[in-house]
Parts: structure tokens; C-alpha cells; sequence
């Protein structure tokens, strides 16, 4: 019965989705002339990924005849999306401030609670993979400069590639 009210839509087709374009993404941000340069790689990276991840979700609600706009959805997107808007908060105030270093140790820690608090409704995986991506996001606040990359390579590459596939092979696509 408790299983009933679970978010079960979390795509893992979607999040292997999102891996690829954090991938592509943690490759060519190094290479930006500038810092806001960088910044625009990772903004659009999240755009193309919110697009791959709802449309995945859209995908596997309507195949399972789960509401996107009712009951655990709705659930899921109240819990996921305050830590979410936070992390936008910040990235705007950290940028104004030049305080460059800390946006990905920022958007790690951010989104990694979303994907905690939002999956607090969903399968054991989801807030299993955003406890990685908040140890990411610790590190990254402590760690040198020179981690960043990577960092961010393995949080929004690497993970949801790992992630995602668990999520498809053992929670149906």
C-alpha cells in the first residue's frame, strides 16, 4: 500500500539522457574563452537536460498511467523543486558576486537535494544518487579549482549514466 503512493516516472532512459549532455557539457565548458562563456555551456546543458527529463517522464507516466499534474507527481515536484530553485538563486548571486569557484560545488549540492527530497516519493535509487551527487557538490566546495571539471564531469555525466541505467533495468524504463 505504501508503494502505491510512489512516484515511479523517473525515467532512467531520460537521466542516461541528461548523463550524455552533462558529459558533453563537463568537455566543452573548460574550453570557454570566458567565465560567463562557461556559465552559458552549463545553462544550456540544464535547459536541453529539464527537456530530456520531462519528456522521458512524460513517456514512461503515460505508459504506466501515472498523472503527471496528480498525486505522487505532485508530490515529487513540491519536494524536488525547492532545493532546485535555491540552487538558481545562488548561481545568479554567485555569478553577480564573481564568485565563480563555488557554482559547482553549489549545483552539485543543490540538485543532488532536489533529487534527494523529490525522491523521498520515488524508488530507493533516486535518493541513493542524490546523496552522490550532494557528496560531489561538498567536495567541490572544498576541493581546488582544478577538481571542478571533473567533478562536475562525474556528478552530471558519470552518475546519471550509472543512475539512469539502474533506474531502467530495475524500475521499468
Amino acid at each position: 500500500m505504501a508503494r502505491a503512493g510512489r512516484f515511479t516516472a523517473v525515467s532512467g532512459a531520460g537521466t542516461v539522457g541528461t548523463g550524455i549532455i552533462g558529459s558533453v557539457a563537463a568537455v566543452l565548458a573548460p574550453r570557454a574563452a570566458s567565465q560567463g562563456q562557461w556559465l552559458t555551456v552549463w545553462l544550456m546543458a540544464a535547459a536541453a537536460a529539464i527537456v530530456v527529463s520531462l519528456g522521458a517522464m512524460a513517456r514512461k507516466a503515460s505508459r504506466s498511467g501515472q498523472s503527471l499534474r496528480a498525486g505522487p507527481a505532485r508530490t515529487f515536484a513540491l519536494a524536488f523543486a525547492p532545493p532546485l530553485t535555491v540552487g538558481g538563486l545562488l548561481t545568479v548571486a554567485l555569478a553577480i558576486a564573481g564568485a565563480w569557484q563555488l557554482l559547482p560545488g553549489t549545483w552539485l549540492v543543490c540538485y543532488g537535494a532536489a533529487v534527494v527530497s523529490g525522491g523521498a516519493f520515488s524508488v530507493r535509487t533516486v535518493p541513493v544518487f542524490g546523496t552522490v551527487l550532494v557528496a560531489l557538490g561538498a567536495a567541490a566546495l572544498f576541493l581546488p579549482v582544478a577538481s571542478h571539471a571533473w567533478l562536475l564531469g562525474v556528478g552530471f555525466g558519470a552518475a546519471h549514466l550509472l543512475f539512469g541505467f539502474l533506474i531502467a533495468r530495475y524500475h521499468g524504463g
